[in-house]
């Protein structure tokens, strides 16, 4: 640990901190653009400017390590101030660059009431400026029908840049030009390919990247917050669902690190979309081959008609994709009280309740998945299945030290993978070590094999979970202390 004064408080902290963490362990409260606590370090919008004592000027605290921080003439700990004369004046200087080409969109900026730049500037700006010249204007860039872009108004922190390559895994963004030139762009101004592009909107500090079918359809502060729990997929993002009266407005991401971290995929964040159109709102009925719309008393005495006519233990129920435990067990409820035990899921053959929980959960834990050291992945696309959850594979193996194979369809996974074959075979040439990945496999401390839908829905999906159950056992996934056998659901 390293001992620093910061602001008079002397408080204890990691060495590999830097500056800008051990302010805020101590209370201290650093403005910041271009700094993100999961991105990689630009030090770019020098909003973060501290003073170390000793120091000529001021020091970006996201890019300074507290070990470089040098001790005083007779060894006391560093000093830092967040709060002094110097401070204020050069986050005032920094604010009033930033604003020098930034345009007075606020009224009509879709990011007006949740904006970092509003907000800092009240905090820590000024309400003069000494700049007289023209503003410069930036051509608005065509990034997908899912983010609006208006780049006048962006000040370059590069974090969307550096979400798409280093997160998302599709490096498509980058800068062109230099100085007052510099514009952010896509590569040859395609548009967005990344399942994950909506959370660009998310960590943009301005209005210059914002959610196109959102746009112009409310403001934060009429919306009433609900933290909810997301079902398109079978992961279990923590969700904020904003609503304004009756109606659902979006759909944010909500911090929870053991699932999400703090992202969500798009097929999460527009799924509002399917509320409003081509939705299924009433029941119909069909009378002479044909369907009329009809009230809910008609529909339940034509289901009560047909129920009354037929054998109760022969009626059967399937409970769809979306539906909750609770509906689930109301529905076997309401067929109990008929005598029947004919419930159904989708896609749920290959399990077997009497095998436990175990055969059919995630057990590594999403979380889990950064204490792994090897994965084999069976019939699985984690990039259209689970987005996020490919996200956090992909962060694991750019950490290094982390083998990855797949047995099933190759994909495009935004990382790197020994693919090893597409059917049954490979599993069992797998289990008798005749491929070099089965050594990988055993010489891993925490071995992930993750089973996906595509090996559980088939007709012999069974046979497949128990082979990948197996090899899990025998190349050591499964012991004291660590569980690396998991299956990924699709919902």
């Amino acid at each position: 640990m390293t001992k620093l004064i910061i602001d008079g408080k002397e408080i204890d902290v990691p060495p590999e901190y830097t500056l800008l963490q051990a302010c805020e362990a101590a209370g201290a409260e650093i403005p910041r653009f271009c700094y993100h606590e999961r991105l990689s370090i630009a030090g770019n919008c020098r909003m973060c400017l501290v003073e170390v004592k000793g120091g000529p000027k001021p020091v970006a605290s996201c890019a300074w390590g507290v070990r470089d921080c040098r001790p005083g003439p007779k060894g006391e700990p560093p000093e830092i101030s967040t709060k002094s004369p110097m401070v204020k004046k050069a986050r005032e200087g920094v604010m009033e660059f930033l604003l020098i080409n930034h345009p007075l969109d606020c009224p009509i900026c879709d990011q007006g009431g949740e904006c970092d730049l509003q907000d800092q500037a009240m905090g820590y700006g000024v309400d003069t400026s000494r700049f007289a010249e023209n503003k410069r204007a930036v051509e608005d860039k065509y990034l997908g029908a899912l983010v609006k872009t208006s780049m006048t108004r962006c000040i370059q922190c590069t974090r969307c840049i550096r979400f798409s390559a280093e997160v998302a895994g599709a490096p498509e963004m980058g800068a062109t030009g230099r100085g007052e030139d510099m514009e952010i762009t896509t590569y040859l101004e395609h548009a967005l390919t990344s399942e994950l592009q909506g959370n660009l909107v998310d960590i943009c500090p301005v209005g210059a990247l914002t959610s196109k079918p959102y746009a112009f359809a409310a403001r934060p502060w009429e919306l009433g917050k609900t933290q909810s729990i997301d079902v398109m997929d079978g992961l279990g993002s923590a969700i904020r669902v904003d609503t304004r009266g009756r109606e659902v407005m979006r759909i944010l991401p909500r911090i929870n690190e053991a699932v999400n971290e703090e992202w969500i995929s798009d097929k999460t964040r527009h799924v509002v979309d399917g509320l409003r159109t081509q939705r299924l709102d009433r029941p119909y009925i069909r009378e002479a081959g044909k369907l009329r719309a009809a009230s809910w008393t008609e529909a339940f005495a034509a289901i009560a008609a047909k129920a009354a006519r037929t054998d109760g233990k022969r009626i059967g129920a399937i409970a769809g994709d979306l539906a909750g435990v609770e509906e689930m067990f109301a529905l076997k409820d309401l067929l109990a009280k008929y005598g029947s035990t004919n419930l159904a899921v989708q896609g749920g053959d290959a399990f077997d309740p009497k095998l436990g929980r175990g055969a059919y959960v995630f057990n590594p834990t999403i979380a889990g998945i950064e204490q792994a050291d090897a994965l084999l992945i069976i019939g699985a696309n984690p990039r259209k299945e689970a987005a996020v959850f490919n996200a956090r594979i992909r962060k694991r193996w750019r950490a290094g030290g982390f083998k990855i194979g797949l047995i099933g369809a190759k994909a495009d996974l935004t990382y790197d993978y020994d693919h090893i074959g597409a059917g049954t075979e490979t599993l069992g040439e797998l289990a008798a070590g005749k491929h070099s990945f089965s050594d990988v496999l055993k010489n891993a401390k925490n071995p992930v094999i993750l089973v996906g839908a595509g090996a559980t829905s088939r007709h012999d999906g069974a046979a497949i979970l128990a082979a990948a159950a197996k090899l899990a056992l025998d190349v050591g996934a499964v012991k004291d202390g660590w569980n690396g056998f998991g299956v990924l659901h699709e919902t």
